[in-house]
């Protein structure tokens, strides 16, 4: 066991919070690790809430202190009844979406309800690790999602006569 002392207690804001229900609980530690692998800090549950603390101040503190929440989406976390006030804290924070402080990542496919079917997700479902991980971190990436390639020139296509 390493010497921990209080100073733990009082981490400093993390890049993210993912937020996740657990039927995706292994989607969730995926994304976490896949974001410390590229410096970020992360809070999320399987790891951070150790014996002891408070379930629900975690996640609040979790939810109103990262700079920015992943919902791991799937059909499981929208019949969630705690889910619900867990994104909302990120969506209340940022409604328009301009820091864009919410971002689902879909596991598997759903489709959200309401005012969350207006944020743009990642999706995550049907793609294999390395894929997952390129969309993941492009879509967590601020920048433009321009391709590094120039595409194809689309009129050399036949053109298709009625």
């Amino acid at each position: 066991m390493g010497s921990h002392g209080p100073k733990d207690l009082d981490r400093c804001m993390e890049d993210f919070f993912v937020n996740y229900t657990s039927a995706a609980k292994v989607w969730a530690v995926w994304v976490g690790f896949v974001l410390e692998e590229e410096g970020f800090t992360v809070a999320i549950q399987a790891r951070d809430f150790r014996p002891g603390s408070n379930f629900f101040l975690e996640t609040q503190r979790a939810a109103t202190e990262a700079d920015r929440t992943i919902m791991v989406l799937s059909p499981d976390y929208l019949k969630s009844q705690f889910a619900f006030p867990e994104w909302a804290a990120a969506f209340a924070q940022d409604p328009q979406g301009l820091k864009r402080k919410l971002v689902p990542a879909m596991v598997r496919q759903c489709q959200p309800p309401g005012l969350l079917s207006s944020v743009v997700h990642i999706s995550l479902a049907g793609v294999d690790e390395s894929a997952g991980q390129i969309q993941l971190l492009n879509g967590l990436d601020a920048k433009r999602a321009k391709p590094a390639q120039r595409p194809s020139f689309p009129g050399l296509e036949p053109v298709e006569r009625i």
